[in-house]
This record gives structure tokens, sequence and C-alpha cells, in this order.
């Protein structure tokens, strides 16, 4: 048994609305939670016209005010973009209003393109800087100490669990050096998941949060009720790339029969090589990918994206998924 969670993006889908996909996302926590799964994390994009999770402590904050029990969080927050202070006072804020029930992923990357990184007013050097303001943002969330001048409030005291998130061997290290859970982006990069995780753990030392490696390993699944089907619905998330690559911004697209005379065969090999972690197809077909999966990483538990377009069929690819995993 590995844990399973869900990746949320809040994509808006070409017809509907960005108030749609937030309401979206959270209506798939609820039914998130009643199907077992342990997390729902959010992930901070800027100027990315199909993601609507931007501000992302105001979503997580949506979706745990419409749920009772699933942990939420940020997979991640893109810390150069911030001062940990401010971090630490929002996410705080999130452990105060929903005690016990938020993550606090943190990932290197500014999430967005150079001119978008300069209206942050963040200046790109800040990610040389990570490891100590993951350093500085796990001082602020701890309890406060005699003659401390500067104290998050809310915030201090919180210990609210940090998480370092990847698709580099540097996230690994860092993450075996301060001895916090390591989340890994395959679900977009999986070229180093293998090395990373073996360094990860290979490197581990034990803190006061984790006294073992525990490693998260994210995956696109597509599940539906036959394996045609599943390839059908998958054509969105592919088209999502195939604009990536291309650096078109366009919103979340119906799924199309032939996704060949979509991509050319270079957008299909760059588009192919970022999915190559996905698993799509029937129950039977899904289950086989996931235990080749664990087989292969030995992950403590899975961070499942599922993009498509239809919102009813999305639901029900995490159910299928879920009663795979049980």
């Amino acid at each position: 048994m590995v844990d399973r969670s869900i990746l949320e993006l809040g994509r808006v889908r070409q017809g509907g609305t960005r108030r749609e996909a937030l309401d979206a996302a959270r209506t798939l926590g609820q039914h998130a939670e009643d199907w077992g799964y342990k997390r729902l994390w959010v992930a901070e994009h800027h100027n990315m016209p199909t993601v609507t999770t931007a501000a992302t402590a105001l979503v997580i904050q949506h979706i745990a005010a419409g749920t009772r029990h699933i942990r939420v969080g940020a997979g991640g927050i893109m810390l150069p973009n911030h001062s940990p202070y401010v971090i630490a006072e929002q996410f705080g804020t999130l452990e105060t209003l929903f005690p016990g029930r938020i993550d606090l992923g943190l990932g290197r990357a500014p999430g967005t393109d150079q001119l978008t990184l300069r209206a942050l007013r963040r200046d790109p050097g800040n990610a040389e800087n990570f490891p100590q303001d993951v350093l500085e943002l796990q001082a602020f969330l701890a309890p406060a100490q005699p003659g401390q001048r500067i104290e998050a409030v809310p915030g201090s005291g919180t210990n609210i669990p940090l998480w370092i998130l990847g698709s580099s061997l540097f996230g690994a290290q860092l993450a075996a050096e301060l001895g916090l859970p390591f989340g890994f982006a395959s679900h977009f990069a999986p070229g180093s998941l293998d090395q990373a995780l073996t360094l990860y753990r290979r490197h581990f030392t034990p803190s006061e949060q984790q006294d073992r490696p525990y490693a998260v390993v994210g995956v696109n699944i597509i599940a539906a009720e036959t394996d045609a089907e599943a390839r059908y619905l998958a054509t969105s998330q592919q088209m999502s790339f195939a604009n990536l690559v291309r650096g078109a911004r366009k919103l979340t697209q119906p799924p199309i029969d032939d996704i060949d005379s979509y991509w050319s065969p270079q957008e299909k090999a760059h588009a192919s090589q970022m999915l190559g972690c996905s698993i799509i197809g029937s129950r039977d077909t899904v289950r086989h990918g996931i235990d080749a999966l664990l087989d292969r990483t030995r992950a403590d538990e899975l961070m499942i994206v599922s993009d498509m377009y239809d919102p009813a069929k999305r639901l029900r690819s995490f159910e299928i998924i879920a009663e795979v995993m049980a």
C-alpha cells in the first residue's frame, strides 16, 4: 500500500471560465477525500491562461474550506518568487484556519517566464539563495525564541511540514541534507527520476521533521472504462504539451481522434519525452502501470495528475485510480 494524492492546476477549459476551474478543483477535493486520497496540492504558475493557481495560498484556502479532512497544500510554492517571511505568514494563517491539514512544498524554479519574473519584482538570482530561504522559512514556522524580534503571526509554532520539490538532482541533494521529504516532478520532467531517488535515499540525514527518506513521485494517469477511451481522453493533455513546445497559449482543448494530426514528429518527440511517466488505459492497464512504477521507484506516495477536458470524465478517472490503488 502506498499513499495516493493529487496535483491540481485548476485548468481552464475551452468554453469554460476561470471560476469554473477553481470550483472544479474544490469539487475534486470533496470527492478525493471520500475516495481515500491523502492530499491535494496546487502548484504555483504565473502568466499561463489555462492555469488558475497563481495565488496558491488563496486556492488552498478555497479547497480546504470546502473539504473536511484531506490534506491541502502547495506543490509547490516557488520560493525564489517570495519572501520566506510572507510565506510563513500566509501558510501560518492557513494552518491556523485548518489545523493539521496544510502542507508546504517548495520549489526553486520561477514557475514562469523571465518577463513575468520581472513583473513579480523578483531577481532571477534569488534561486541561488533557495537553501538559505528554506532554512529561514523553517525558522519562522518554528516556535518563537526569547528575544526574537521578528515573528510570523500567525505562523510561528505551527511547524508546518516542509517538502522539497524538484526535477533535478539539486532538489534531491538538498532534501537529503535537510532531512525533508522529497517530491520529484516526473509528471513533466522524468529524465532524472531514478538518479534523483537514489541520491536522495543514499544521502538522507534524519531531521526533527523526518527520521527516514520519504519519496513522492509525480505521474500522469488517465483512467477510463477502456484503453481506447483513455487514449482518446489523453489527447487533451498531449495537445497541451504540444502547445507548450510551440509556445502557444491555449486553454485545455477537447480530445481528438488522431493526435498525430495535431503535432509534428518533432513536437511529438519532445512532448512524449516530457510525458514519459504516464499511464493511460483501463482499470487493468492502470493497475499494471502503477505496479511497474512502484517496482521501479519504491515510491512512498504517488502524486497523480489526471488532466483532461471533461470534468465528469476527470472525476471518473480519479475514482478508477483510487479503486485500483485500494
